[in-house]
């Protein structure tokens, strides 16, 4: 499947983005609100899913929402602060005084 394939939705009831994929399975990112700081804590993709670059379209598709929605992230998680240091289009959603 391509990237605009997966059903991207924010299940605020459990405090995380959602990205249906094969099966019914669904890999989500963990967040915590705090105003307007978003902190991305914690990435999990369905094991047999794995190595099939479904965190990466997750962890994007969860920053273009931040982005639009004007939220700061903070990357508590370590994919996510990888992800983030590895395509620095993302920095300008950075909390002010977070090193890469």
């Amino acid at each position: 499947m391509e990237r605009d394939e997966y059903r991207f939705t924010d299940n605020r009831n459990m405090n995380q983005f959602e990205l249906q994929v094969e099966d019914g399975e669904i890999a989500f990112l963990e967040y915590y609100i705090d105003g307007k700081k978003i902190f991305l804590n914690h990435t999990e993709v369905p094991v047999p899913l794995r190595g099939k670059g479904l965190a990466a379209i997750l962890v994007e598709k969860s920053l273009e929402y931040c982005r639009k929605n004007n939220l700061v992230v903070v990357p508590a998680c370590s994919y996510v602060a990888h992800f983030i240091d590895n395509n620095t289009d993302w920095h300008d959603v950075l909390s002010e005084g977070y090193q890469m």
